[in-house]
């Protein structure tokens, strides 16, 4: 059993946090992951800026974080996962991929869970890889293809 804990610091209705919640218990599943413990927060630009300033030292908004903070023990105790994911962003991005924002924010949590399963997105392969997974899942869950390569870069 995972426990997962979504907070929000941005409005969204109660309808989309269930469906996360959902949606990430399914990829746990679907990848063998038991026993861990998955936060969410929901955050905005000027959020997600001050931590991708503070842990990457990267400059300006971003999509997702993703972070495994489990100890040396995570084998035996489970894995402590943190995800941060940009509700603003997918709100503005939703628009212009023509889809809606909840979409576009599964897609970020997917995204920044799978990268803590091992998949990485750095070569033109392993992004193919790493896209088709996300899109896989999320029309399983009835977001449709939300992840798509010819839309502007996130």
């Amino acid at each position: 059993m995972n426990t997962i804990e979504i907070t929000t610091h941005i409005e969204l209705p109660a309808t989309e946090l269930s469906q996360l919640e959902a949606l990430i218990g399914a990829i746990c599943k679907r990848f063998d992951l038991t026993g861990a413990t998955i936060g969410v927060g929901i955050v905005g630009d000027a959020q997600i800026s001050e931590l991708n300033e503070q842990f990457l030292s990267h400059t300006g908004t971003t999509d997702c974080l993703s972070f495994d903070l489990s100890d040396a023990q995570a084998a035996e105790d489970g894995r402590v996962l943190d995800l941060i994911v940009n509700g603003q962003m997918a709100a503005r991005q939703a628009e212009t991929r023509g889809h809606s924002a909840a979409a576009e924010l599964a897609l970020y949590v997917t995204h920044g869970l799978l990268h803590q399963l091992g998949f990485d997105d750095m070569t033109p392969e392993e992004a193919r890889k790493m896209h088709a997974t996300e899109d896989e899942i999320l029309q399983h869950f009835g977001y449709g293809v939300v992840y798509n390569s010819d839309a502007k870069p996130r």
